[in-house]
């Protein structure tokens, strides 16, 4: 990826006074790169993602740690490969449990496309557009938007009640927003 060393560095010196601004421009500048390595790690979209999530989540966490005479990229591929790495010891030393945990989840993921009630007065309320876009995000990305923003709920709730920690939500909020303006913009 190429991107003008300087900018970079004056983004991520931005992301570590906490600029919301700069950890847009990283999370965007870089996506791609680290969910294309983990997606042909993988081959499962889902995990890749995941684990992307977790990854700028950790990486975000961990900015103050980043040292400037190494590549961001590099740094962020590491940090994924980690977390990776983990994922795949942690699921060797709990497969029974997983059976059991993978037919929950597929009970939770079912996506219910009939409107409610809520979304008839929604509709007249000229916000049927909004929740139609919001429906064509994946369902962990509809969640985290709905728990911040319809029941407005903190990212420490956030977080209590999909049980992940809060700069996971931070991320996945990060990337449902942009995910839903490229949505609105018809791209």
């Amino acid at each position: 990826m190429e991107i003008n060393n300087e900018i970079l560095l004056q983004q991520i010196a931005k992301a570590k006074k906490g600029t919301q601004s700069a950890f847009n421009f990283l999370l965007d500048t870089y996506w791609k790169e680290v969910y294309g390595f983990q997606l042909k790690r993988t081959k499962n979209e889902v995990d890749a993602e995941d684990i992307t999530i977790q990854t700028f989540s950790k990486a975000f966490h961990k900015i103050d740690l980043f040292n400037e005479e190494y590549k961001f990229g590099t740094w962020l591929i590491t940090i994924s490969k980690n977390i990776h790495h983990d994922l795949l010891r942690k699921k060797k030393s709990s497969i029974s449990s997983k059976t059991y945990n993978d037919d929950n989840n597929k009970l939770h993921n079912i996506i219910d496309s009939t409107p409610s009630a809520e979304d008839k007065i929604i509709t007249e309320q000229n916000l049927a557009k909004l929740l139609r876009d919001i429906k064509k995000l994946k369902p962990h990305y509809q969640e985290v938007i709905q728990l911040r923003y319809f029941q407005e709920m903190s990212y420490k709730e956030i977080a209590q009640e999909i049980n992940e920690p809060i700069t996971n939500v931070k991320v996945k909020l990060l990337r449902a927003r942009k995910l839903l303006a490229e949505i609105i913009q018809g791209k």
